[in-house]
């Protein structure tokens, strides 16, 4: 008996482990969205999935497992025209002005540049089976329609947190009293301007998504894959059928919000597992800083050597008053009026550094990424917002008590010192940093292996239909109750106008009787 209960585990964990084909779609260039994204798809290979991995980075190490499918090598300001702008420029444009510029124009741009590459090309040629399709949700909806193509069930993945758009789709509920926009900027986010503000730029965004930029998608799937089986459903019905949305996010950080069963929380996926130390030269450097070291980067998108000549002699002069050692990722070859504390490299390994138990304070841009890390490894932050979710990122920071924002018009010498100095000597921001990392790892489960449990579960369970919103099948008034409440409110209006007629008509009765009455007595 023992010998068959024994046989009967390993067929089902056999079964459990059953390896899938996997094609995973994150085309986009930008570093930081690789660093959080590149994780998924090479644990998926660790557990023995073959993973087919569209990229604009090349692992230089992957299992076997782990095939590269590349993209043609550009980055988005070649393909979007104009050339490479100076980033802290952004910091003056609205949200609206952010989506037209950039990221609709980079997304259709990127989404073309992506379907048209060599390697992407042959891929999509060959005679392939896959059993589940992952594609991060950037502004690329075309390459959602591969999971027709290969008649896979969908999994959607995001380098942001909360996707007000997806939320539209699926049902998820809005909140939008206490859950801002993904890329929308607010300074007081409870307030009524506020609240207004992100009604009108989510209903702005949803509305131009729908009926503008999807219909600019489709155009792309049928220009660069005329042959897919029919009929071929629309990108929106493909968004709203996705199994799963994992997004880079965690009440823990973010202001909590409701979630349907198929959208959940992975922020932090990078900092589950780190296979990389700190190169010998930084990790003496830090080791030796006996007043600690502040670390300045404002990640890959945006350049500290495009700084304005005076704010960059403000900063420099800033760091040259301080005691503490200072890394400052700064991507030109020479840097005039070096303090003798500074270090300066073009590119910095981020997550290592901050890690290091001398780092003190983190001044960032406020990416969510960088944010994360400075959360997991308990660094106060000090934030310089230039566009998309950075403001919103380092609010909540400084809500949460380990960061504080100073907005880049206000950069000079005095303003950065004082911000600074308090920062590094008001030991709260430390302890709040340190109680925000020690709830910030406080999980069941790491980010990394929630998102392996429940893309596997999707695999498991074939698309797990079930966990989607039933609602999804009824008409925006029946979801929303209008008709119920219409009902309600007639039925309410009808009662008064009944109960007004019925005394009116009493009243008038009563009248008439005491008229009677009166002449009467007059008799």
């Amino acid at each position: 008996m023992d010998a068959i209960k024994l046989v009967l585990f390993f067929l089902a964990l056999v079964k459990y482990c059953e390896p899938a084909n996997i094609l995973y779609v994150v085309p986009f260039t930008s570093k930081s969205h690789y660093i959080m994204l590149k994780p998924i798809g090479l644990e998926l290979a660790r557990r023995g999935h073959n993973v087919t991995v569209i990229t604009g980075h090349r692992e230089p190490n992957p299992p076997p497992n782990y095939r590269q499918v590349m993209v043609d090598k550009k980055e988005i300001w070649e393909i979007i025209g104009g050339g490479r702008p100076n980033v802290f420029n952004m910091v003056e444009i609205s949200a609206e002005s952010f989506h037209q510029q950039i990221l609709w124009r980079g997304g259709l741009a990127f989404t073309e540049l992506t379907l048209n590459s060599t390697e992407v090309r042959q891929l999509l040629a060959e005679d392939i089976k896959f059993d589940l399709v992952i594609s991060e949700q950037f502004f690329q909806e075309a390459m959602n329609v591969l999971a027709h193509k290969y008649n896979t069930p969908l999994v959607l993945v995001t380098t942001f947190g909360n996707c007000m758009r997806h939320n539209i789709v699926t049902r998820n509920p809005l909140q939008l009293a206490t859950v801002v926009a993904e890329f929308l900027d607010v300074r007081e986010p409870t307030s009524f301007w506020a609240r207004l503000r992100n009604l009108y730029f989510t209903a702005y965004e949803y509305v131009y998504w729908r009926y503008i930029y999807l219909e600019k998608q489709e155009a792309l799937v049928k220009k660069y894959l005329p042959n897919l089986p029919q009929p071929v459903p629309s990108l929106y019905d493909l968004q709203k059928n996705a199994s799963l949305i994992l997004i880079n996010g965690h009440f823990s950080f973010d202001p909590p919000a409701a979630y349907l069963p198929n959208i959940v929380e992975i922020g932090g996926v990078h900092l589950s597992k780190s296979d990389t130390q700190l190169p010998q030269d930084l990790q003496k450097v830090l080791d030796n800083a006996k007043h600690g070291a502040v670390y300045m980067n404002f990640g890959s998108n945006v350049r500290s050597s495009e700084l304005p000549t005076e704010k960059r002699n403000a900063v420099l002069n800033v760091f040259r008053k301080l005691n503490q050692t200072v890394l400052w990722k700064w991507e030109d070859d020479n840097l005039e009026n070096k303090p003798e504390n500074l270090i300066v490299r073009k590119w910095l390994p981020q997550k290592e550094i901050l890690s290091h138990p001398n780092i003190k304070v983190f001044i960032s841009h406020g990416g969510l990424i960088g944010t994360q890390e400075a959360t997991f490894h308990g660094v106060p932050i000090i934030g310089i917002p230039i566009y998309a979710d950075q403001y919103n990122n380092l609010l909540q920071a400084q809500y949460l008590g380990f960061g504080k924002i100073l907005e880049y018009h206000d950069i000079n010498e005095k303003t950065l010192w004082n911000v600074l100095n308090e920062v590094l000597t008001d030991e709260s921001y430390t302890k709040k940093a340190k109680q925000m990392s020690q709830r910030f790892r406080d999980r069941p489960m790491s980010a990394l292996d929630t998102a392996m449990y429940w893309i596997e579960y999707v695999i498991r369970n074939n698309g797990a239909d079930y966990l989607k919103n039933p609602a999804m099948e009824l008409s925006w008034v029946a979801y929303s109750m209008i008709d119920v409440y219409a009902f309600i409110l007639i039925v309410a209006l009808a009662s008064i106008y009944v109960v007004l007629k019925i005394t009116k008509t009493v009243m008038s009765l009563a009248n008439t009787y005491e008229s009677k009455k009166q002449k009467k007595k007059k008799l």
